[in-house]
């Protein structure tokens, strides 16, 4: 049993199942050398093996409550840096060692994943991979291809900043308490597409109106943005949905619109 009653506002469901630990970190492979910062350690589920296999370890959590519990658990290890802070608003880039990069580990509260996501990607030239927990309808939408039904707006954004990798399903009784739906631990690897994009903003908004509005033409889609013909310049159907296009063939229009 837990020390600390989860909290609703912080969307925690602590991770407990110890086939389900064991399965992250042969994922995550920690190497002792590695800089490695855990985002939302709860009561140290994964916190304690990481430690045991690292030396040291940064973690960040924004229960203040919890952190007491955590570093009693870890048994006040030296080489456990606590940054109590919305992980929302840390700089990870401070996080990495000089010369190096940061890899990052956690279970995610499900209130935040997305936002969270972007924030670190962002500042991606600081990370080397990330190994999350997050909703399995969540790491659906993240990893779709094109003419998947789960694939949208995140499937095409993350395309265009990193490789995303679902690793494994999750049932809700790893967790206590058990959350109300399935989850998935995914890896995610920023990279440099194979495809050009000039202004990742525009990319964006392009991106989110032709989803905004997916059982329409694209040329109904992007009224305000790009015309039928502008579409057609830029080698796509004005009459395709959103669903059917690649993160390359938005990236070729939103250029197309950056140019003029």
């Amino acid at each position: 049993m837990t020390d600390h009653v989860a909290k609703r506002r912080f969307g925690q469901h602590f991770l407990h199942d110890p086939g389900v630990i064991e399965r992250i970190l042969r994922a995550l492979d920690p190497q002792p050398d590695e800089a490695i910062v855990e985002i939302g350690p709860g009561l140290g589920a994964l916190t304690i093996p990481l430690l045991q296999r690292l030396g040291r370890l940064t973690v960040v959590e924004i229960d203040r409550d919890v952190i007491p519990l955590l570093r009693s658990r870890c048994n006040n290890h030296p080489g456990l840096h606590v940054i109590e802070a919305d992980a929302l608003t840390v700089d990870y880039r401070a996080l990495a060692p000089p010369g190096t990069r940061i890899r990052l580990v956690g279970n995610l509260p499900y209130n935040i994943s997305t936002p969270l996501l972007f924030h670190l990607l962002g500042q991606s030239e600081a990370i080397t991979d990330m190994h999350f927990m997050l909703q399995k309808e969540v790491v659906d939408r993240m990893a779709a291809a094109p003419g998947d039904p789960a694939y949208g707006r995140l499937s095409v954004a993350l395309t265009a900043r990193c490789a995303v990798s679902s690793l494994f399903h999750v049932g809700p009784g790893a967790f206590r308490p058990p959350p109300k739906v399935d989850s998935a631990v995914v890896r995610l690897r920023p990279r440099t597409p194979d495809f050009t994009v000039c202004d990742l903003p525009l990319f964006d908004r392009v991106v989110a109106s032709a989803f905004g509005q997916r059982r329409k033409t694209l040329a109904n889609a992007l009224k305000g943005l790009a015309d039928a013909r502008t579409i057609a310049r830029a080698g796509i159907d004005p009459r395709a949905r959103a669903e059917t296009l690649h993160a390359r063939d938005f990236a070729r229009l939103a250029n197309l619109l950056h140019t003029g």
